[in-house]
C-alpha cells in the first residue's frame, strides 16, 4: 500500500522537470528573436527588389558594352569591305559579259551569212552562175559611244546615211559654197563637224546641221589651226563614232561642188566606195602594166597590176567590222608616222596579206569617174570634149588644184548657170 502511494509523487516530480525545460527553451527563443529583430529589422536574408536586379544587370552590361561594341563594329566593317570587293568583282564580270555580248551580237549577222555560204557544203552551179559573198554585214549600233551625237543623227540622217564634212575657220568660204550647193540640190541628210567655235556659230546662223566635236588632247590645235591636209588626217578618228552608231557615211572634203544627190548613184555593195584620182579608164579602174628589164633576157617582161589611188577626201563607207578596222589602222599609223593620210588610207586598203603582215579584208568599189569627177578629169579632158561637156556630174572635187575656191565658183557657173566659157581661163594644172 505504501508503494502505491509513492507512485503519484514520482510522476508529479518528472513532469515538473520537463515543463521547466520547455519553458526555458521558449524563453531563449523569444529572447533570440527579439535580439535579431532589433539587430536586423529587415531580416537576415532580404531578397533583392526588381529595381536592384535591373540596376545590377545594367551595371554588368555597362562594364562590357564598350568592348562588345568595338568588336561588333570591326566585324561589320570587315563584312562591308568583303561585300564591296565582291560587288566590284561582280560589276567587272558584268562589264566583261556585256562586251562579249556586244561582240557576239555584232558577229551574229555576219555569222549567219557565212553559215549560209560555209555552213553547208554545196556543189558548184553551172559555169558563170557562181557568186561569192561580197557585202559584209553592218555592226550592231552602240548608242552608248556618244548619246548626244546619236540624237543629232536621228534627226539628220535619211535611211541611216548622211554626208559628213569636217571644217575649221580656215576653210570658211569654201564651206559656204559647199553647203549652198547641197541646199540647192535639195540634199537633206548632211552634217558639218565643227572643229572650232566660229564654224559652229557660222553653221547655226546659216541653218546648217552642225556637231561641235571636241577632240582629244594634242589634236585640238590641229583642228583649230591646221590646213586642209592636217584636218583631213583627223577625220578617221572622228568618223569611227559615226560607224559605231550604225550610220553609213559619205565623207566629203569642202572643196567639192554638189550637182546631184549622190545617194541616188551609190551601189552600197562594198565596205568602201570611193572616188578615184585616176583620169581615164585605165588609171581609174586598173590595168596590166608591163615592166621591161632587158638584162633578164627571155624573162625581161614582168606584168604588174596598177590602179591610181582612191581619194580619201570623198568616199562612202558602211558601218562594218572591216570598215572600222580600216579607220583604226589609218588613225594609228597617222598618230605614229609622219605620212600623208591618203597614202596610208590606200596602203591599208590594198596591201595584201604577206609574211609578217595581215592585210585588211575589206571589199571596195571605184566610183564612176565621170559622175564622181576629180578636177584633173574636168580640166584636162571633159571641158575639151564636146560630148563629155554635156554630161552632168554628181559632184566635182577640186582636189588637183590649189586655187580651189575660184575653180569651185567656175564649176557652178558652168554647170548650174550655163556659162559655157566659165572653165576656159584656167590652165590644165596649177601655175606652180
Amino acid at each position: 500500500m505504501a508503494g502505491r502511494r509513492e507512485a503519484p509523487l514520482m510522476r508529479g516530480a518528472g513532469g515538473s522537470s520537463r515543463g521547466s525545460r520547455i519553458a526555458m527553451a521558449v524563453a531563449i527563443g523569444i529572447t533570440l528573436g527579439c535580439v535579431c529583430a532589433f539587430l536586423f529589422p529587415d531580416g537576415l536574408f532580404r531578397p533583392h527588389s526588381p529595381q536592384e536586379l535591373n540596376a545590377g544587370l545594367k551595371s554588368k552590361r555597362g562594364s562590357s558594352a564598350p568592348c562588345e561594341s568595338s568588336e561588333r563594329t570591326n566585324m561589320l566593317k570587315s563584312e562591308l569591305a568583303s561585300l564591296s570587293e565582291k560587288n566590284a568583282e561582280l560589276k567587272k564580270q558584268i562589264n566583261d559579259l556585256t562586251v562579249k555580248l556586244q561582240l557576239a551580237e555584232q558577229g551574229k549577222d555576219q555569222a549567219q551569212k557565212q553559215f549560209l555560204v560555209l555552213g553547208q557544203q554545196h556543189k558548184a552551179g553551172p559555169f558563170g552562175t557562181v557568186k561569192s559573198l561580197r557585202t559584209n554585214p553592218t555592226v550592231l549600233p552602240d548608242e552608248s559611244v556618244n548619246p548626244g551625237l546619236a540624237k543629232i543623227l536621228e534627226k539628220v540622217a535619211v535611211r541611216k546615211e548622211l554626208i559628213l564634212a569636217l571644217a575649221n575657220s580656215n576653210v570658211k568660204e569654201m564651206l559656204q559654197l559647199w553647203f549652198e550647193n547641197i541646199k540647192r540640190v535639195g540634199i537633206p541628210n548632211y552634217l558639218v563637224v565643227a572643229l572650232d567655235d566660229d564654224i559652229e556659230k557660222f553653221c547655226n546662223s546659216n541653218e546648217v546641221p552642225v556637231y561641235r566635236r571636241s577632240l582629244d588632247e594634242g589634236f585640238d590645235d590641229i583642228a583649230k589651226t591646221g590646213g586642209n591636209h592636217a584636218v583631213s588626217g583627223l577625220k578617221f578618228r572622228v568618223l569611227r563614232e559615226f560607224l559605231q552608231l550604225g550610220y553609213s557615211i559619205l565623207l566629203s572634203d569642202v572643196d567639192i561642188v554638189y550637182l546631184q544627190n549622190p545617194f541616188d548613184h551609190l551601189y552600197r555593195d562594198s565596205d568602201v566606195e570611193s572616188m578615184s584620182d585616176g583620169h581615164n579608164n585605165m588609171t581609174a579602174y586598173g590595168y596590166n602594166d608591163v615592166f621591161d628589164e632587158p638584162s633578164m633576157g627571155w624573162a625581161r617582161y614582168a606584168h604588174t597590176m596598177r590602179i591610181w589611188v582612191y581619194n580619201s577626201g570623198f568616199f562612202y563607207i558602211r558601218p562594218t567590222i572591216p570598215s572600222i578596222e580600216l579607220l583604226d589602222r589609218v588613225a594609228n599609223r597617222l598618230a605614229h608616222e609622219k605620212a600623208w593620210d591618203q597614202a596610208v588610207f590606200n596602203e591599208e586598203l590594198f596591201y595584201p596579206s604577206h609574211p609578217g603582215y595581215d592585210g585588211l579584208h575589206a571589199s571596195r568599189r571605184t566610183m564612176d569617174m565621170y559622175q564622181f569627177m576629180n578636177s584633173k578629169v574636168l580640166f584636162k579632158t571633159v571641158r575639151k570634149d564636146a560630148q563629155l561637156k554635156k554630161l552632168m556630174p554628181v559632184v566635182v572635187h577640186l582636189n588637183y588644184h590649189p586655187d580651189k575656191l575660184f575653180r569651185m565658183k567656175a564649176v557652178v557657173e558652168f554647170y548650174v548657170n550655163g556659162k559655157q566659157d566659165a572653165l576656159d581661163p584656167f590652165p590644165d594644172g596649177s601655175d606652180w
